[in-house]
């Protein structure tokens, strides 16, 4: 896989983010669950990618189980820096083999590539943040978590490395 360009950060509401994708996979319905007002510092085109890829995704699983998608977001209480999580849950058929995730080219769909979760692992820790998916507890279906710090970059550089 090539490299990932860096990010070109730029104050980013999440809602809007959410708003644009979803209009996108139009005809079928996700449902915004929505959450708080919230800003994160990021490329808009890299994380709309990523947002693309995982309700992408969800729509496919849940094409054969005519289940539901839902994205919506949260301010991570007691974070430590200020963290947002972003999710997609579907009702498809859930994940089988959870250890290939993210190995490039491993892929479970027909005509998949297998460059998509790859790719958004790639662009959720260009942006100090982090990717996981797992099978629903509650019921059928997968819950992709991406995870975001909400202040800048600059912000989060490590204490000793100022105090010096």
């Amino acid at each position: 896989l090539a490299k990932l360009p860096a990010p070109k950060l730029a104050a980013l509401d999440v809602s809007a983010v959410v708003d644009r994708v979803v209009t996108l996979e139009k005809p079928h319905a996700i449902e915004i669950a929505g959450g708080p007002q919230l800003t994160v510092h990021g490329d808009s085109d890299q994380l709309e990618q990523l947002l693309i890829n995982l309700t992408r995704n969800a729509v496919d699983a849940v094409r054969e189980t005519g289940g539901g998608v839902r994205v919506g977001w949260q301010r991570l209480p007691g974070s430590s820096p200020p963290t947002m999580e972003l999710w997609v849950e579907d009702e498809g058929p859930g994940l089988s083999n959870t250890g290939n995730l993210f190995v490039p080219f491993f892929t479970t769909k027909p005509g998949g590539s297998g460059i998509g979760l790859v790719l958004s692992r790639q662009i959720a820790e260009a942006h100090g943040g982090s990717l996981t998916l797992e099978n629903r507890a509650d019921r059928s279906g997968c819950r992709a978590s991406l995870r975001l710090p909400l202040q800048p970059a600059a912000s989060r550089e490590p204490l000793l490395a100022r105090s010096s």
